[in-house]
């Protein structure tokens, strides 16, 4: 393949990288709008925003193993038919419940996409040192797209419905759809084992009633339902590991999880973007809500945040030249750490300058951690076990983004109910009302007259900050947590790049150009 098909193959498999987390994250922008046109509930609308990230970290091992079998382009193709529609279906819902049925099919599309990107990139870049700045670039789309989806969601509202944000899919699907079989090999495994359909069910309903469970407890506290939740998704996933254990082709190689360097890779993963995604839920309803920026303004704010991380996943490859995959990856944690520390300054007044710092910080961190612990996954996975080894790490992102929307979300949102206090004017039941979420207290405050309305903003303002702040503190903890634990466990580590027995993986047969 010549170098020219080689990169723009790459920019084929980064767009449903870009895309998907565009997808985690655009809906912030869109919440205040869609509150006013749906009214969800506080928990409708926690499963609005996190559905789509469950559902793609409880099937993307599954549609990773399906890849392998069908082959991976075309797996992608058929992905982008489906993400297509079900965006068509988001973008029109009337109700919340069809809303969250939308973004549910979204992350089943979505599950059939991400598998195959990091097993192709293998099979794209067999040399090691291009394959380091493509996973960085493919790190740079999907670390950027989690910061770009709110510029792209605030600029869509200030001219369209909220519905806008979910049309954005339709013409990147498009160019998939052209793209992919153009430009891509298709690679298969040949020798796939038998299919595990028990398997299949046992990771998927694990999941659910594990998620349902944390996303009770943090909202309700601990209660019967809460802990025979917790029970039945700790009891499945506890099957499932076992039976993986003992299978000769299991669904998903635990084995994998015997390097301590793939181990650590991958909860970096899943903890950077787990505090990444609380962040993200709260910051641009704190921008609209509590600073009264419109979407475009508020989404121009985050600009930073975006230009960091694709400044930092680029750069991060050069650094890894000359120093140690630890110190780069844990010194990237700690800039996040600090970052997400500072956001604590932020207040009702907004101060802009610590706004930005925050951003650069965050984003820089983040984006020179995520580009080398992919690269990290790859070089210790055997080769012929690359297409198990991207899938772990794929949904180490989903479930992380996932579990911090629900997780901290639904913290932030306890606190933020818990100090929004009664104001004089205000009746009892409005009050209660406004605590389900701030865009509820703006609409309680639109019916009020405009003394008491201001007031009242003041104080929901002020409640959603102190939720904010706790939320920040918990994943800069979070960060510096993992920013030591990638210095003290990834001591001699390696990346692709420098990988000695680094080699086209044997199983993946290209059988089309």
């Amino acid at each position: 393949m010549s170098p020219l098909r080689r990169w723009s193959a790459l920019a084929v498999l980064a767009l449903p990288v870009l895309l998907i987390s565009i997808d985690m994250t655009v809906l912030g922008f869109a919440v205040p709008a869609l509150t006013a046109d749906l009214g969800p509930t506080s928990t409708e609308l926690l499963w609005i925003v996190d559905i789509y990230s469950f559902l793609l970290a409880g099937l993307l091992v599954l549609m990773g193993n399906l890849g392998d079998r069908i082959g991976r382009r075309r797996l992608l193709v058929v992905g982008a038919a489906a993400f297509g529609c079900a965006s068509l279906v988001a973008a029109f819902s009337t109700t919340a419940g069809m809303l969250i049925a939308a973004r549910a099919l979204l992350g089943l599309g979505g599950a059939t996409l991400m598998p195959s990107t990091l097993a192709l990139l293998r099979s794209v870049f067999p040399d090691a040192q291009e394959r380091r700045l493509a996973i960085a670039v493919w790190a740079a789309a999907f670390s950027g797209g989690a910061a770009l989806g709110p510029i792209i969601g605030g600029f869509l509202l200030e001219h369209f419905w909220w519905g806008s944000v979910f049309l954005v899919n339709a013409p990147v699907m498009v160019l998939l759809l052209v793209g992919a079989p153009l430009l891509l090999p298709e690679s298969r495994n040949p020798r796939p084992g038998p299919f595990d359909a028990l398997s299949a069910v046992l990771s998927i309903a694990g999941v659910l009633p594990l998620v349902y469970a944390l996303k009770t407890a943090a909202h309700d506290g601990v209660s019967v339902p809460v802990l025979v939740g917790l029970a039945a998704g700790l009891g499945l996933l506890w099957t499932f590991v076992r039976r993986q254990r003992r299978l000769a082709e299991p669904l998903l190689d635990l084995r994998l999880f015997g390097s301590r360097a793939f181990s650590v890779a991958v909860s970096t993963n899943l903890l950077t973007v787990f505090a990444l995604l609380g962040l993200m839920f709260f910051l641009p309803q704190y921008l609209m809500l509590v600073l009264g920026m419109s979407p475009l303004v508020a989404g121009l704010w985050m600009l930073p945040l975006a230009v960091a991380t694709v400044g930092g996943s680029l750069a991060a490859p050069w650094l890894a030249r000359s120093l140690p995959l630890r110190w780069v990856i844990g010194g990237g944690m700690a800039l996040a750490a600090a970052g997400l520390a500072a956001g604590t300054l932020l207040g009702v007044d907004g101060d802009r300058g610590v706004l930005v710092v925050v951003g650069l910080l965050i984003g820089t961190g983040v984006g020179a951690a995520e580009a080398l612990t992919n690269d990290v996954i790859l070089a210790t996975a055997p080769p012929e076990r690359a297409g198990a080894a991207a899938s772990v790490s794929e949904t180490a992102y989903e479930f992380g983004g996932a579990m911090g929307t629900a997780v901290l979300g639904t913290v932030g949102l306890s606190v933020y109910a818990a100090h929004l206090g009664a104001v004089d004017g205000v009746p009892a039941q409005d009050v209660e009302a406004a605590r389900e979420t701030l865009g509820g207290a703006a609409e309680v405050a639109a019916a009020l007259p405009a003394d008491t309305a201001a007031a009242f903003l003041a104080e929901a303002g002020q409640a959603f900050a102190t939720g904010m702040h706790v939320v920040l503190l918990i994943a800069a903890l979070l960060a510096a947590y993992v920013a030591v634990q990638a210095v003290v466990l990834l001591r001699g580590s390696r990346g692709a790049g420098v990988a000695p027995a680094d080699r086209p993986a044997p199983e993946t047969a290209t059988v089309a150009r």
